[in-house]
């Protein structure tokens, strides 16, 4: 005959044998009917950016693929750094997600304490697709090259400028590394938002500006701005002829403005496959890769993976520059 404490050891045990398969029963469900309700996007910017416009385009085509809408929620401010706070505390369901861009992995290289692990706090999901900058000077500028450019920075240290969205985005760092890989002196003039930097471009306020290709070709076309040189190792089909800074005497020279799909640490890996899917599914359809590529997009897609290894690679080489070149 068992024992009173055998009698409580077996009843405990059942118990706890019951507890677990209620809670296999309960999280089973959320994971396999997902999505049963509104997914939110966030998006680090003001709406009308590159990035925002990117992740409109995704997030209506996603809820259309997840039979559920995904509402985008843009909490401008501070380089990403306020949606990527709200994403590192939201619950790894799947119903918050974020569209994160280059200033993302910037912002670890600028800021000696964030509210967040760059790397531990998120799940990466996919990178998305990638948008060369370009630079640009006011056509009054007595150069048309990129070596013509450097001659004359080298002969007027600290003469000309060059303005951007503000201190850490890629059009600043853009800046940066033109001119720590060519070791001339060009002064850096923030302004708050590439918009912003854009009109006081055309204004006169400064002559050399590393903008968002998609941002920048109206004004290229019009005759506004001169385009000297895009800053991704490979030449854009949107303006073919337009070199890279790399192929114009700045070897290694190479940047963007990526968009990349992540979620809070924790995800779980089907929710992962899941995005990614049926992400990497919507950035192969012609109409998506058509309004992608006329705002200057080349689409990338991969895996959680691949995109990790970006985000790890790119922390590195921000951490580098603003170092050695003392950005503050």
């Amino acid at each position: 005959m068992k024992t009173n404490a055998q009698r409580i050891k077996a009843a405990a045990g059942k118990c706890a044998w019951a507890i677990a398969v209620l809670c296999a029963a309960g999280t089973a469900p959320a994971q396999t009917d997902y999505p049963n309700k509104p997914i939110r996007l966030l998006v680090g910017f003001a709406p009308g950016g590159g990035t925002d416009i990117l992740a409109r385009i995704i997030a209506q085509r996603l809820g259309e693929v997840l039979s559920q809408q995904v509402v985008i929620d843009n909490r401008a401010g501070a380089n990403q750094i306020i949606a990527s706070e709200i994403t590192a505390a939201a619950r790894p369901d799947g119903y918050t997600l974020f569209m994160a861009s280059a200033g993302f992995t910037i912002n670890p290289a600028l800021r000696d304490k964030l509210p967040f692990d760059s790397i531990k706090d998120f799940s990466p999901i996919v990178m998305a697709a990638t948008a060369p900058n370009v630079l640009v000077i006011q056509p009054s500028l007595a150069v048309r090259s990129i070596p013509d450019l450097m001659a004359l920075a080298r002969r007027n240290p600290r003469q000309l400028r060059y303005g951007s969205g503000g201190v850490g985005t890629p059009s600043h760092l853009s800046g940066a590394l033109f001119c720590a890989l060519n070791n001339i002196n060009i002064e850096h003039i923030p302004y708050k938002g590439s918009g912003q930097a854009i009109t006081a471009m055309l204004s006169g306020e400064f002559q050399i500006a590393f903008p968002q290709l998609s941002t920048a070709i109206p004004h290229i076309k019009s005759g506004k701005l001169t385009a000297l040189g895009v800053t991704t190792i490979r030449r854009s089909t949107l303006m073919p002829d337009v070199p890279t800074i790399a192929e114009s005497g700045t070897p290694g020279y190479d940047t963007s403005s990526w968009s990349g799909l992540m979620g809070p640490a924790g995800l779980p890996k089907q929710l992962v496959s899941k995005l990614g899917d049926a992400t990497n599914r919507i950035l192969k359809e012609p109409a998506t890769s058509d309004k992608l590529a006329n705002q200057g997009a080349e689409i990338i897609g991969g895996t959680p993976g691949q995109f990790a290894a970006t985000l790890v690679r790119e922390i590195a080489q921000w951490k580098k520059l603003v170092a050695s070149e003392q950005i503050k």
